[in-house]
């Protein structure tokens, strides 16, 4: 059976698309059908349009599909990005995972891995809160959460992160970062494929 992954971001200032753009070249290369998406951007237009750098990465993701419910049922395994807010994901993301009751009931999330990443300004500030908060909500659904744990080098490479990659603002997009952003799409796809069989 095919892994049909959807990737799911929300990004104010491009880190989380980039991040999860790799994520997709990753898993494609593994063999997964991907379905790239975006959450809607819920704030005020007039503090978008506030800074040029948000309003910039609102017309560049606006080329993307918005995620929608049905996307969710389509897929057989998760890949969420999202930056931190207050230790959290961003409200873009919450308000998307609030409408998914229907899901949830039916148990069209349960039994589908599922996977985070997320960013912040600084190393400290919120990214693996970020990610188990996530982790909460996807155990609430029965999904089966597939963290990269320590499986590669490419995650030491890039501090160590556990329970999935996170990224601080402003820091570049190298090799490193790339190869444990992989890991983690890889090991998603390989664990869904293990699932499906």
């Amino acid at each position: 059976m095919t892994v049909k992954l959807a990737i799911l971001f929300y990004s104010t200032y491009g880190t989380n698309q980039t991040m999860a753009e790799i994520a997709a070249e990753a898993a494609r290369a593994a063999g997964a059908e991907v379905r790239l998406l975006r959450f809607a951007e819920t704030a005020p237009a007039e503090m978008v349009n506030s800074q040029d750098g948000w309003k910039a990465q609102v017309s560049r993701a606006s080329a993307l599909p918005l995620a929608t419910p049905a996307d969710m049922e389509w897929a057989n395994a998760y890949l969420f990005s999202t930056p931190t807010r207050f230790g959290g994901a961003a409200s873009q993301v919450r308000s998307f995972i609030d409408m998914l009751g229907g899901q949830w009931f039916s148990g069209a999330l349960a039994n589908k891995p599922v996977s985070a990443m997320t960013s912040a300004q600084n190393p400290h500030g919120g990214q693996e809160a970020t990610i188990l908060s996530l982790y909460t909500t996807f155990l609430h659904w029965g999904s089966v959460i597939v963290a990269p744990g320590y499986t590669d080098a490419a995650i030491f490479a890039t501090g160590g992160n556990p329970y999935g990659y996170s990224h601080t603002q402003g820091a570049a997009f190298d090799d490193k970062a790339r190869a444990s952003i992989g890991h983690q799409a890889k090991r998603l796809v390989e664990m869904a494929a293990k699932l499906a069989a």
